[in-house]
């Protein structure tokens, strides 16, 4: 299955409490449930004003229904092509 880095603008995104990154989790959890297993998130990266998602997924409009439905932009939606790491130096 196809992975994805979703980008997402979220201003204050590092200041949230733990029980609201719970909140947000548990309502993409459920959104995800009710798509079915065409699409999973794998983790997500918080930074000060964005979070940068993992996914896989059929295909990158999932994503996008996805954010739309549980209500989190996708400002930027991109297929990876290749993973690389230090190991791929060797």
């Amino acid at each position: 299955m196809p992975q994805f880095v979703i980008e997402r603008d979220m201003p204050g995104a590092g200041s949230l409490s733990a029980d609201e990154l719970q909140g947000a989790s548990q309502q993409s959890c459920s959104v995800l449930r009710d798509m079915g297993p065409q699409i999973q998130w794998v983790h997500s990266y918080v930074t000060d004003d964005k979070i940068y998602c993992i996914y896989r997924a059929e295909n990158a409009d999932m994503i996008r229904h996805h954010a739309e439905s549980a209500g989190f932009p996708a400002n930027s939606v991109s297929e990876v092509r290749t993973i690389i790491d230090p190991t791929t130096a060797e």
